[in-house]
């Protein structure tokens, strides 16, 4: 048995994406990457002004966006560079 393949390979170019998933890249591609990256940045200075003014709960549930939206900014430009398909 061969390890470097399986039953559950995927071939290059036999998978095809559904229409909700290319909508969604279709539209979050014209969204610029630094866009990501404001966004988390604004989430860290947002959840320290919250700390900063006793709020501790509700800056932690701010400070939980930073490494989602700049996950979210990662896959929006591997999906730039590389598509989806």
């Amino acid at each position: 048995m061969d390890i470097t393949t399986s039953d559950f390979a995927v071939a290059p170019h036999q998978h095809e994406e559904g229409q909700v998933t290319k909508a969604i890249e279709h539209y979050t591609s014209q969204v610029p990457s630094g866009t990501y990256l404001s966004l988390a940045v604004g989430s860290l200075g947002l959840s320290l002004a919250l700390r900063l003014l006793g709020q501790k709960h509700a800056a932690n549930f701010v400070g939980q966006w930073v490494p989602t939206i700049l996950i979210l900014g990662l896959y929006n430009k591997v999906v730039k560079v590389e598509g989806s398909e």
